[in-house]
């Protein structure tokens, strides 16, 4: 039987420098939004990052 298959993670498509309205919406804020999920992709890559060196053992 073949493994798995595991892909490595995709860091998150950062917004254009326009797409900010400057209306100060606190968490529905796309750069907030793009930070959560920045911070969200490290987690993912680094699990992903262990998965690969126990892989090799």
């Amino acid at each position: 039987m073949s493994p798995t298959p595991d892909p490595r993670p995709e860091p998150p498509r950062e917004p254009d420098a326009f797409a900010c309205c400057g209306n100060e919406c606190g968490e529905a804020c796309v750069w907030t939004i793009y930070q959560h999920a920045q911070r969200r992709y490290a987690l993912e890559l680094e699990a992903w990052q262990l998965r690969q060196l126990e892989q090799e053992d």
